[in-house]
């Protein structure tokens, strides 16, 4: 199957227009919602002089900024490719290709130290000659030449995308091909011929999140509104779309209508008719493969148990006695993370106690599967990628919070490992240990975290410490390799912790489903037991603890120093959310719901209440000097929140910092220059508060 999908994929991918807000309540700052008012731009620009004023007369800032581009902009880091009809194609971006090019190569080339590239695109070339700021937003190219491609664009960064039909072969923009105008549209290949679209069709068009709510198709050299309906979810559905899996020589036509963050109705398009798929509505679909199509549960269902993988006969779908059987299990640790296919072979890849672990199912005569491990570490994180139903062989990455990520092919027969390419390391790791440990939450609950040290560190409570987690939409935060964080924090005597709140995925849907809602707090709760441990151990006290999350994570941070403003000393709070009330009005908060709850219902809000950073501020509280970062350009977390924040904060007599780039979309950069800039921002604020 050239496309999987899962409930989180159809959402994070897509968002909504910026729309002006309606005024609600007494808010005195809601003026800062203009996201592009001349008096909001004043007012962000001020705080921007301010903050950079301070923080880039710290000696140590210039340093820091030339290690992390080094690092950004290292030629050697690994290029990642993608194969498609033979070549392997690489986003790309460096000093001298700032915005990126996209380009390829062969197999034979792509596993040399140093592979010969044909650019397809250059960005950089791209911009100068329109005069847009473009920022690579992704290629769709169609199945199976992958030589007519749908080319994502956005200015700036956001979410919002210009749709441009792109020919590989003669690396030129299709004449009269399909286009699109900027919009937060979905696009994907039907046919040769035609696209599966949504977008803004005028009324009634979207949900009431702001995503496409009517699905077309659209035929070339026809205008778009001419384009065929195929389907219209109702409004108080997240979104709906298209798309076309492929297996064993045969293409199906898929629809979706994601009913809300966490439950989805996918139907076979068959003979005209809509045939919904046999599944629970919070079940995900994993992919097809030699005739079968893969789900994961998120409840109990039949004789089957909470985040199992099942699967059935595609040619079954409608049939009413479809019989379903189990591919993977869940454990107490253990939980199933993602599935590739290759020609012969599943690859199922797990997460045990955070550390995950590759498996090859391989079917057998009787109907079982041989089931074989593949020998990579288990102290780390691993991905598979670029398996393609054609071939055995397959890709994996490795990396650790020690070892930077390498790159491994895997023999489709043997199982043996190669190694291809490997970042190089960016600090001495020798002097450096990792190791897992467990906090108790107040209910009780092991909470896992990792904490990353110098050998020799001493417990007597005056460590650096930096603390990070997410806690939401069941995402895994897990081992990695940070080059600039060895570098600019760790070198520097700093510690590192990352801690495995409830509200992620670390232990599948139960871990998640543990923190939605009215069982926020638990969340929160870990995260305060991860940092009490930290204290109780020595490793750190308050003066020296600083936090940091973003987005989801942001309004973690605006919970935790609004909550227990005693446990830390600094707080960087990234593109947040941070007014509950008011989040589902604004951009794609709507499609939160299913996370937070709704606001706007009375009984819901008793409980968001008592923990939106936004109301529970007080001037009695005595809160560290917290540094908030958004983006102008970001229209997915609407920047209203950090600046509504920073200007109340402000207003009561509180010290805080505020950086808002005008570009970057969520992610908060639109290059590697903005990158380097505000993580070294972020590494100034943490030396000057916490050493």
């Amino acid at each position: 199957m050239k496309k999987s999908i899962t409930n989180a994929a159809i959402l994070c991918t897509l968002a909504v227009i910026t729309g002006k807000s309606m005024a609600v309540e007494n808010d005195p700052y809601l003026w800062l919602e203009e996201v592009e008012g001349k008096k909001p731009l004043e007012w962000v620009k001020e705080q921007n002089s301010t903050s950079l004023k301070y923080l880039k007369s710290n000696k140590a800032y210039e340093t820091i900024y030339q290690n992390t581009l080094a690092i950004l902009n290292d030629q050697s880091r690994i290029p990642y490719a993608t194969e498609r009809a033979g070549y392997y194609y690489n986003f790309w971006t460096d000093a001298n290709h700032v915005r990126g090019i996209y380009r390829r190569t062969t197999l034979e080339e792509y596993q040399k130290e140093n592979p010969k590239w044909e650019t397809i695109l250059d960005l950089d070339a791209l911009a100068k000659a329109e005069g847009e700021n473009w920022v690579y937003g992704g290629i769709d190219c169609h199945y199976p030449k992958y030589e007519r491609c749908l080319l994502s664009l956005s200015r700036g960064g956001a979410d919002a995308k210009v749709v441009r039909e792109f020919d590989i072969p003669s690396k030129s923009f299709v004449k009269d091909g399909f286009y699109l105008p900027e919009a937060k549209t979905s696009v994907s290949w039907y046919d040769d011929n035609s696209i599966f679209v949504g977008t803004d069709f005028g009324k009634d068009s979207l949900t009431d999140s702001g995503y496409p709510a009517v699905i077309k198709v659209w035929q070339r050299g026809t205008p778009l509104q001419d384009a065929k309906t195929l389907y219209q979810a109702d409004k108080s559905s997240i979104s709906a779309g298209g798309f076309t899996a492929y297996d064993k020589g045969n293409s199906y036509h898929l629809l979706y209508d994601a009913t809300s963050f966490y439950t989805s109705n996918i139907y076979k398009l068959e003979n005209g008719k809509q045939v919904q798929l046999p599944k629970p509505n919070d079940a995900t679909l994993l992919g097809l493969n030699n005739g079968m199509f893969f789900v994961q549960l998120k409840s109990p269902w039949k004789q089957f148990a909470q985040a199992e993988v099942i699967y059935a006969s595609i040619d079954d779908i409608g049939n009413e006695n479809i019989q379903f059987k189990s591919l993977v299990k869940p454990t107490a640790t253990r939980s199933i993370e993602s599935l590739n296919f290759t020609k012969s072979a599943i690859l199922v890849t797990v997460l045990d106690d955070v550390k995950n672990k590759v498996y090859r199912y391989t079917p057998q005569a009787n109907g079982e599967w041989n089931i074989e491990q593949i020998g990579f570490p288990e102290t780390g994180s691993l991905s598979v990628f670029d398996t393609n139903p054609k071939r055995d062989d397959f890709f994996v990455t490795y990396a650790d919070f020690l070892s930077p990520t390498s790159l491994y092919a895997v023999d489709g027969k043997s199982l043996q490992i190669t190694k291809l390419k490997g970042n190089k390391p960016h600090f001495d790791a020798n002097h450096f240990v990792a190791q897992q440990k467990f906090a108790t939450s107040k209910d009780g609950t092991k909470v896992p975290y990792f904490i990353v040290h110098k050998k020799d560190l001493k417990l007597n409570g005056k460590n650096p410490t930096l603390l990070y987690a997410y806690g939401g939409f069941e995402v895994s935060m897990q081992p990695h390799y940070s080059a600039s964080k060895g570098k600019n924090w760790l070198e520097q005597g700093g510690v590192y912790v990352l801690a495995n709140i409830r509200g992620g995925g670390e232990y599948g849907p139960r871990w998640h489903q543990a923190a939605l809602k009215e069982n926020r707090h638990k969340a929160y709760e870990d995260f305060e037991a991860v940092a009490e441990q930290l204290i109780a151990d020595k490793v750190t006290k308050p003066q020296h603890l600083g936090i940091q999350g973003g987005s989801n994570g942001g309004l973690l941070m605006g919970a935790a120093f609004t909550r227990r403003p005693d446990l830390y000393n600094a707080v960087i709070c990234q593109v947040p959310l941070l007014d509950m009330k008011r989040f589902n009005k604004l951009l794609a908060g709507a499609s939160w719901m299913g996370e937070y709850g709704n606001p706007d219902n009375p009984a819901e809000w008793e409980y968001i209440k008592t923990y939106s950073p936004y109301h529970n501020l007080s001037k009695d509280k005595q809160y560290p000097k917290v540094f908030f970062t958004t983006s102008t350009r970001d229209d997915r977390v609407h920047p209203g929140h950090a600046r509504k924040m920073v200007a109340k904060m402000q207003d009561m007599g509180f010290d805080v910092l505020y950086f808002e780039n005008t570009e970057g979309g969520h992610a908060g950069a639109a290059n590697n220059e903005q990158r380097a800039m505000v993580t070294s921002l972020e590494y100034v604020y943490l030396m000057d508060r916490l050493k």
